[in-house]
């Protein structure tokens, strides 16, 4: 939490590297915040305070812009997919918003609509090629741009070639893409350097034999077992060719033995299919794209008859976690993922696991794990068990139109809810949205508040006892309940720790605001103080006292 003091202390400090100061008295745009936090995550991160003037000498006036910084922060991480925490610190002076911007991981550089930006004085410009070449050169070379010696065009497939350059014409709607030979397009899509096919091109439109010659662990063995022993496989089959000759071979494969999980929609019955396309399809690219070509393993697809298992050789990426994975990103084979993103099958950075996490919330089935994960290897499990029905019901109550503006994080949040677990801070910003799309509920206010599922949506499953034991007893039953127990209770007095065994779902500090509510309605009255405190029925002689301290 920053404090007032800390805020003091950068308007001294110089407006450089590190610190941005706007006054946005009255608002900010929202694009601009963007743009800012792109140039300022390119230079290393810092912070941006809004409410500042920047002029010397600084002093806080206080902004009125962005009236609900969880929405900002929302807003924010959906244009960039980077997490960017925004903190309210209320002064006397007036509100300062403080922008937490990250730095960027070694490697890559942030941008926004294709523009890198960086700041140049009070303007923000593009950063020059030459800067761009020098951060991307920070992990080492690019080993999927690097050309292929002794390869030529003839060693890649026509007909994989000619399937990129369908989806990259479609995708940019450029029709005249269709009547380019196989080396331009390979030229154009920077995937050949004076005619000699670079890693990227191999991996993507490699024959057998080219493979065999030049990459040979360029290849993905897909293994199905019918049960957790050891031993051989009950299938196997090793694919050492390009991503574009086998990826949808594979997943006609997985779909072959892909079971349908029914559940009860009032009077009909509804499937689900155990693994789901986009999700395996994503986690395949994501294995293609981002495994370490320079460590000779394979990709292992392992299928079990409620779970899939993809094993790529490398760790993770320099700066990602399990924990971080849906806020950084650093792909190991840029060019790779260019190329992939070319052809619309990468959509950013990062999104593939984004997109999963989304597919087993809404088909109520567990996250996706990287439990085994290591330096040398990456470990993805997807689950195919259907866990909750009743949330997959629930997701399609809220419906499609409604669901789509969701992101990733909205998503995790009606996942913990369903689960009645606690929310994480992290995940609270995402819950004013959430409520004005009528699918989450506040119980309480302030500090105190507790969130739940929206009421509509479980009458809407039959769930309405669901919803009542969730939501707990309203307001006025809680006071009703106290005043029962100080009534029964009249000759010695009620003191606060039977309160708690009363409403032992509430804090001391919500009881404490009921029992004033009730003092303040003139039902009861408090003697004593601190641990000796007792109440009683009626106003009593201290009624006019009523804003004294209640312990």
């Amino acid at each position: 939490m920053t404090s007032i003091e800390q805020v003091r202390a950068w308007l001294s400090e110089p407006e450089g590297t590190r610190l941005e100061f706007k006054e946005a008295k009255t608002s900010y745009q929202f694009d601009k915040l963007v743009e800012y936090c792109v140039a300022l995550a390119n230079e290393g991160g810092g912070k941006i305070l809004l409410g500042v003037t920047d002029k010397r000498p600084r002093r806080i006036v206080g902004t009125a812009a962005f009236s609900e910084p969880g929405r900002t922060e929302a807003g924010l991480h959906d244009r960039l997919a980077h997490r960017i925490p925004i903190e309210e610190v209320r002064t006397p002076e007036g509100r300062v918003l403080v922008v937490h911007v990250p730095a960027r991981l070694p490697g890559t550089a942030w941008q926004i609509g294709g523009r890198y930006l960086k700041r140049a004085g009070d303007e923000l410009t593009a950063l020059r090629e030459a800067e761009l070449r020098a951060m991307f050169a920070e992990t080492g070379p690019d080993f999927s741009a690097q050309v292929c010696a002794g390869s030529s065009v003839a060693d890649l497939a026509p007909s994989a070639i000619a399937t990129f350059r369908d989806r990259w014409s479609r995708r940019t709607g450029d029709a005249r893409r269709l009547s380019w030979t196989d080396e331009r397009t390979l030229a154009d899509a920077e995937l050949s350097v004076d005619g000699v096919p670079t890693y990227a091109a191999l991996i993507l439109f490699g024959t057998r034999a080219a493979l065999g010659r030049h990459l040979a662990q360029a290849e993905v063995v897909f293994e199905y077992r019918s049960s957790e022993a050891s031993g051989p496989a009950a299938d196997r089959v090793e694919y050492r060719e390009g991503f574009f000759l086998w990826s949808d071979e594979l997943w006609a494969k997985i779909n072959t033995r892909n079971n349908r999980q029914s559940y009860q929609d009032g009077l009909f019955r509804l499937e689900l299919p155990t693994f789901d396309e986009v999700s395996v399809r994503e986690a395949l690219l994501n294995a293609v794209a981002h495994r370490d070509y320079r460590m000779g393993g394979s990709v292992f697809v392992r299928q079990f008859e409620q779970r899939l298992e993809i094993v790529s050789p490398g760790g993770l990426p320099s700066g990602v976690t399990p924990e971080n994975i849906l806020e950084q990103q650093n792909p190991r084979n840029r060019r790779l993922a260019e190329a992939l993103g070319k052809c619309g099958l990468i959509e950013r950075s990062g999104q593939g696991m984004n997109l999963m996490y989304e597919s087993a919330i809404k088909q109520g089935k567990a996250l996706p794990s990287l439990d085994g994960t290591s330096p040398d290897a990456v470990r993805l499990t997807l689950s195919g068990t259907l866990n909750s029905p009743d949330f997959v019901r629930f997701i399609e109550r809220l419906g499609a139109e409604r669901t789509r503006s969701f992101s990733t994080y909205d998503f995790l949040v009606l996942d913990t809810l369903r689960r009645e677990a606690d929310l994480p801070p992290s995940l609270r910003p995402h819950i004013p949205a959430l409520v004005a799309a009528g699918a989450v509920e506040s119980v309480g206010t302030g500090r105190g508040a507790r969130y739940m599922l929206a009421r509509g949506l479980y009458a809407a499953l039959g769930k309405k006892g669901t919803y009542t034991r969730t939501k707990g007893l309203d307001r006025e039953t809680n006071k009703t309940l106290l005043l029962k127990h100080i009534r029964e209770n009249s000759k010695a007095g009620a003191p606060m720790e039977e309160f708690r065994q009363v409403l032992p779902a509430l804090k001391r500090s919500q009881i404490q605001v009921l029992l004033r509510e009730l003092r303040a309605q003139g039902a009861i009255h408090m003697t004593g103080s601190t641990r000796a405190a007792r109440w009683f029925a009626g106003p009593g002689p201290d009624a006019p006292l009523i804003g004294a301290e209640i312990q």
